[in-house]
């Protein structure tokens, strides 16, 4: 008798699919994780309204932006704000805690034109003695922040914070004469200028 009721119990358990003669069991998932799928389902349409209904200050990337333009001020603190002349540049040019600002700025926004290195992609070749729009050392902050080109070179100056310009300015002052591999060939209109100290 009680061998009939287990078989009964153990029949019950079962969902009733067969596949090669293996029986499945009946086990429901608990209670709790059905109602933790249901509420990842529920909070997932709130999510994606909130973060991607197109406000761009809701994105992680601009939670990051952020967080490094806080962290940038509470470093310029120490520094000041800075201008773009001759003999703050050149302080800045190989000056090894600063110069990772300059470079960091350079591989955000830079990089897509002047290739990684400087070498050029659809901008100008920054790493051998032939310019266009720079005479001396000043001039590489005054594109930076103005442009130049017809807006070929975008203007940075609404975009960075002033110090980022002379950072950024000293950094591409940094790479001339590094020549690296696979530099772009001169450009029309570029000329031969002094060094940076003259």
């Amino acid at each position: 008798m009680s061998d009939g009721i287990m078989q009964n119990e153990a029949d019950d358990q079962l969902t009733g699919h067969s596949y090669d003669g293996i029986q499945e069991f009946d086990n429901p998932l608990p209670g709790w994780w059905k109602m933790l799928f249901v509420g990842s389902i529920v909070y997932s349409v709130f999510y994606m309204y909130y973060y991607h209904n197109g406000v761009v200050s809701r994105t992680i990337h601009a939670d990051y932006q952020t967080a490094v333009a806080e962290n940038l001020r509470l470093q310029f603190e120490e520094i000041g704000e800075l201008t773009p002349d001759r003999e703050t540049l050149l302080t800045y040019l190989d000056d090894p805690k600063w110069s990772t600002v300059g470079q960091s700025v350079f591989a955000t926004h830079c990089i897509s034109c002047h290739g990684a290195k400087g070498e050029g992609k659809i901008g100008p070749n920054l790493t051998d003695d032939l310019w266009k729009n720079v005479k001396t050392i000043e001039d590489i902050a005054k594109v930076v922040a103005e442009g130049a080109a017809n807006n070929a070179m975008p203007a940075w100056k609404t975009r960075l914070h002033p110090n980022e310009v002379v950072l950024v300015s000293s950094y591409v002052a940094s790479l001339r004469g590094s020549q690296p591999g696979g530099t772009k060939s001169p450009i029309p209109g570029e000329k031969p200028i002094p060094p940076w100290t003259e």
